[in-house]
């Protein structure tokens, strides 16, 4: 099984622990980055990513689904947003803090750069509404666990991706 990550005609698919490496130095990145609601919204979004929760194999999502705003200052915006967390990532802004070394992780933030880079937010909009799979604003993630200074989804589930990895 896989997981997959689309946007600007690109994917990105990664193994399960690829996932888990990918999504952890991304919380690391978001935690201290978020302000904005739309950034507690991405955010979430990421902690939606946490197989210990979801299930192995099944997370991910495309470029296309996220609310990435209605003009295109806010677009704009959100798009810089995620640019900024992929460099301070790709500069291993906290990698000191997972125990582990992360070898392939510069590959894949490289990867989703480009990705985003490629990607223009104003294709984006195929989930409008209820059924989209991007948070609202209500769902947007605002606790953190104060052992490992990330935000985590309590509406989800309380633990942060590293309390959920260490059970």
């Amino acid at each position: 099984m896989g997981n997959f990550f689309h946007g600007g005609g690109r994917d990105l698919s990664l193994s399960n622990g690829g996932t888990a490496v990918f999504v952890d130095v991304l919380m690391l990145v978001v935690s201290d980055l978020a302000e904005s609601v739309w950034e507690y919204r991405f955010t979430t979004l990421l902690t939606l990513q946490d197989q210990s929760v979801m299930g192995r194999g099944v997370v991910g999502f495309d470029l296309e689904d996220i609310d990435w705003g209605r003009s295109p200052r806010e677009r704009t915006a959100a798009k810089d947003f995620v640019l900024r967390m992929l460099d301070l990532a790709l500069r291993r802004h906290r990698w000191d803090e997972l125990g582990y070394d992360p070898p392939f992780a510069e590959g894949y933030l490289r990867q989703y750069r480009e990705m985003v880079e490629a990607f223009d937010p104003a294709d984006a909009g195929r989930h409008a509404g209820a059924d989209s799979p991007f948070p609202g604003p209500e769902e947007a993630t605002v606790a953190m666990c104060v052992r490992h200074r990330v935000l985590c989804a309590p509406a989800h589930w309380e633990p942060c991706v590293f309390c959920n990895a260490s059970r």
